[in-house]
């Protein structure tokens, strides 16, 4: 719904559901025993893909930030501070929640460029052929 994120709008709905459940339904594998390898693997692979379904770096930029902010207001709703244990399992909760989704932002942000950079090479051979051609 945030105009900051319009350009989601393509990619299929289905594909979206799919991500928000890859992360919620697996966020204690993604945070306590998925590696760094894990998460460049996997985040890499979905900025490559929303950059060849066309859709902006920022868009996919302000979709993770705003992914994080939600469920990290849905994990404070949920009242699980109460005293100094419970405080500090909150904080590295938090940090954890930062690391990952920090990451994902910059690996997805490489798939993405790494797929432009492909596409802006290929377009460039394509004209330079056209133009030895004509």
């Amino acid at each position: 719904m945030s105009p900051h994120t319009a350009d989601l709008r393509k990619v299929p709905i289905e594909e979206l559901r799919q991500r928000i459940h890859e992360i919620l339904l697996h966020l204690s594998e993604w945070l306590l025993t998925k590696t760094g390898h894990d998460i460049e693997q996997r985040y890499f692979e979905i900025g490559e893909r929303r950059a060849s379904q066309g859709v902006a770096l920022p868009a996919y930029c302000w979709a993770m930030i705003m992914t994080k902010e939600h469920l990290w207001e849905f994990l404070q709703r949920q009242g699980f501070m109460r005293g100094p244990l419970e405080i500090y399992g909150e904080m590295e909760l938090l940090r954890l929640l930062d690391q990952f989704f920090d990451r994902g932002l910059c690996f997805a942000t490489e798939g993405y460029e790494r797929y432009a950079h492909l596409q802006n090479g290929f377009q460039s051979r394509g004209r330079e052929a056209q133009q030895a051609a004509g």
